[in-house]
Parts: structure tokens; sequence; C-alpha cells
């Protein structure tokens, strides 16, 4: 598979994953008696959605990549892997109903806590791979188009 691949591959999952979770969302507002979903089923579905287009997108810049096949792998790779686990730490919280916001102190998982130190190295593990991955296609458009 190529990095293009990648790209869709993610786009195809996150949007289903948007689809499916608009259903979970939909059930939801329908049994609540305040019509609402629960706060992460909501961000969930919005997210899957969102990012699906972000995939595309970055399938758009690939072929500006000034890096080699295997490097461009790796860097549309790493953003779409947070991408994804963004969207699965969603889901959790939506499917456990034990949060509003999920970096509020104490950091909640269920009936448990995790450390401070995991979700903010987490944190800027995600903004680093995101931005860094992107970056890298972004800047070949640039050079090849200024």
């Amino acid at each position: 598979m190529t990095a293009a691949d990648y790209c869709l591959l993610a786009a195809g999952v996150f949007f289903m994953t948007g689809l499916l979770t608009g259903v979970w969302k939909y059930r939801k507002m329908m049994t609540s008696v305040d019509t609402l979903a629960p706060v992460y089923v909501d961000i969930a579905h919005r997210a899957s959605l969102m990012y699906s287009f972000a995939a595309i997108l970055m399938r758009e810049f690939v072929p500006y990549s000034p890096l080699g096949e295997t490097a461009t792998s790796w860097a549309v790779g790493i953003p779409l892997l947070f991408f994804g686990s963004a969207i699965i730490t969603y889901i959790t919280h939506g499917f456990l109903q034990d949060t509003e916001n999920q970096l509020a102190r104490p950091h909640v998982l269920g009936s448990g806590h995790l450390p401070g130190f995991l979700v903010q190295g987490y944190m800027v593990a995600l903004i680093v791979g995101e931005i860094g991955g992107f970056a890298v296609l972004f800047w070949g458009f640039l050079k090849a188009v200024l």
C-alpha cells in the first residue's frame, strides 16, 4: 500500500465510524429526557467525520512529499494513527459515560484514573505527530509551487 492508499483507507474507516456513531448519537438523543447525547458520543461522531475529510486532504498533499515512499508513509501514518486513537478514546468515554472533559483532572477512565504524565505525554506526542506529519507534506507542496 502507498501513503495515498493509507489516507484513503483511513478516510473510509473514519467516515464509516462517523456514520455508525451518528446512529448511536441519534439513539441516545431519542431516548434521553433532554434529547441530548452524552458529550463524548457527540464528539466521537463529529471527530470521525472531520478526520475522514482530514485524511482525504492529506492524500491530496502526498504527491508533493519531498520524501521517499517509506518516509511519506510514516508522514501520513503517524497523524492517521493519532486521529484513529483519538476517535477510539472518544468512543470509549462515550460508552463509559465517565467524563465530560477527558483533560479535566483527575483524568478519569471508567472507575479509575490515569496518571497526568500519561495524558500530557499523549497530547504532546499527538501535537508533534499530527503537525509534524502534515508539515512535511505541506512543505513539499510549498517547494513545488513557490
